[in-house]
This record gives C-alpha cells, sequence and structure tokens, in this order.
C-alpha cells in the first residue's frame, strides 16, 4: 500500500471523527441522550453523503480513498450503533432498540438510495 493512500485514509478519518464528534453533539443537545439521535442522525446523513459521493468519484482514486474510505469512515459508526442498540436492550427498552435498528437500516438504506440518485450514480 502507498503512503499517500494511508495519508489520505488517516487525514479523511481524522476529519471524519470529528464531525460525527459535532454532530452527535448537536443532536444530543437538540433532543436528549434518552435514545441515540446523535449516532442515528451521523448514520443516516453518512449514509446519503456516502451515496452521493459514490456516484460522482471514480473507485480507488486518490478522492475516493480519502471521501469514502476516510471522511465517511470516520463520521459514520457501526460500533457506536450496536453498543447503544446492546444498552437499550439491558435498560429493557426492547421497543427503542428494535426501532433503532429498524430505522438506521431501513432509513440508512434509502439515503444511500437517494444519494446515489441525486449524483446520478441510479
Amino acid at each position: 500500500m502507498e503512503w499517500w493512500t494511508l495519508a489520505a485514509v488517516a487525514l479523511g478519518g481524522a476529519a471524519g471523527g470529528m464531525g460525527r464528534l459535532f454532530v452527535s453533539r448537536r443532536a444530543a443537545a437538540a433532543w436528549g441522550v434518552r435514545f441515540p439521535w446523535g449516532t442515528l442522525v451521523v448514520n443516516l446523513l453518512g449514509a446519503f453523503v456516502i451515496g452521493l459521493l459514490a456516484s460522482r468519484l471514480s473507485a480507488g482514486s486518490t478522492a475516493a480513498v480519502l471521501l469514502l474510505g476516510g471522511l465517511m469512515g470516520g463520521f459514520t459508526t457501526v460500533s457506536s450503533f450496536s453498543l447503544q442498540t446492546l444498552d437499550l436492550m439491558r435498560e429493557g427498552r426492547h421497543a427503542a432498540a428494535t426501532l433503532n435498528v429498524s430505522v438506521t437500516l431501513l432509513a440508512g438504506l434509502a439515503a444511500a438510495v437517494t444519494g446515489l440518485a441525486l449524483g446520478g450514480g441510479l
């Protein structure tokens, strides 16, 4: 693997992680922390943006590595989603856990399709 590939992923990942923190905190401030709104918003927004970018970028290009692998990889977060869903289940909030999984998957797929369509990839 070339050094520029690693640098692009690292740079994009750092920016994506900071963006995730910003959006998550804004969502928590707006809607509270009883439900993982921040992670849901990040993942849905990320699904839309990755669809839009994927329709516009050449696979394997420096821009794709930076933006898809780095930025969006650092921005979206399956690990937080998984842990927060398990926390809801441990709290006995099974309906909220089911809602979180359902909305994340279905709306995430819809957001990615919308991004691809708007970007001309569909």
